[in-house]
């Protein structure tokens, strides 16, 4: 349990809060998760910047959570925070955004030895509660459900395992990007709202991220019945992969025989 660890390291639980980042106001590509992973300095700025809710926050110590691009609950340190008072004035925000003056509290914040060894390898399990993202340790313990040995991104789960929202896919791990981004081929959009489905092909420099991208970007890539529609948080998936000599016209071979098999042209989303 995590607050074994927090006393082992004589902690009180009373002087402890856990913090849980999942944010989604955050700019595309900057989650919690991305911030800390890649950018210590922007990580502890964004964290600093609180609600004016002292109450909430008041502890001389945080112990801080991200949640990850598989959405688990992942450790990332131990702060000793000390509240300095109200934002002095305008500030822009690595996640996206300017905090303006007066409108939050900040936190001086440092991070603490202690437990820096569990720091990036700990999970735990934070409960379906993920609105409350501050709780306190001494009334609430959580269960450690996993401690790797090193540092690690989420390994990539395969084309054939791979389902994500068009939403998360700024977010994803850099190793998955670049996976994607050397893949081409078909993939699958499927419309949470109708069920429809919509087929098509990755042809690019970039592969499948690069056509997302289109779709992250404008809602409907283009596409003539994705374009007449209130734009919607397609899943998104890979029905297949082009082998690195397939052509442009076996790719297009490829969607056609896709859109076939799943009837997109008559049920779906493809009207070209």
């Amino acid at each position: 349990m995590f607050n074994t660890l927090l006393e082992n390291e004589g902690l009180s639980l009373k002087e402890v809060r856990l913090l849980r980042h999942q944010d989604s106001r955050m700019a595309k590509g900057r989650s919690p998760y991305f911030l800390w992973y890649n950018d210590a300095a922007d990580f502890e700025l964004y964290q600093s910047h609180q609600s004016k809710d002292r109450n909430k926050f008041d502890a001389p110590y945080w112990a801080s959570f991200v949640a990850t691009p598989d959405n688990k609950t992942l450790f990332v340190g131990l702060y000793k925070a000390q509240y300095r008072g109200r934002l002095e004035q305008d500030t822009p925000m690595p996640g996206g955004g300017i905090e303006i003056a007066g409108t939050c509290d900040v936190y001086n914040l440092e991070l603490d030895a202690k437990l820096r060894d569990f720091a990036g390898k700990l999970f735990i399990e934070w409960g379906s509660g993920y609105r409350a993202w501050v709780q306190r340790p001494d009334r609430q313990d959580k269960a450690v459900i996993e401690l790797r040995t090193h540092l690690q991104e989420p390994s990539f789960p395969g084309f054939l395992n791979f389902i994500k929202q068009l939403s998360d896919i700024d977010s994803l791990p850099s190793g998955w990007i670049t996976v994607l981004k050397n893949a081409k081929g078909v993939y699958l959009l499927t419309c949470p709202k109708t069920k429809e489905q919509y087929v098509g092909k990755a042809d690019g420099s970039e592969g499948f991220w690069q056509r997302w991208q289109c779709y992250v970007r404008t809602g409907h890539g283009n596409n003539v019945a994705l374009k007449s529609r209130d734009p919607s948080d397609y899943q998104v998936s890979v029905l297949e992969v082009a082998g690195t000599a397939a052509s442009l016209a076996d790719i297009q071979l490829m969607e056609d025989r896709w859109k076939s098999k799943l009837q997109s042209r008559e049920m779906g989303l493809n009207r070209n």
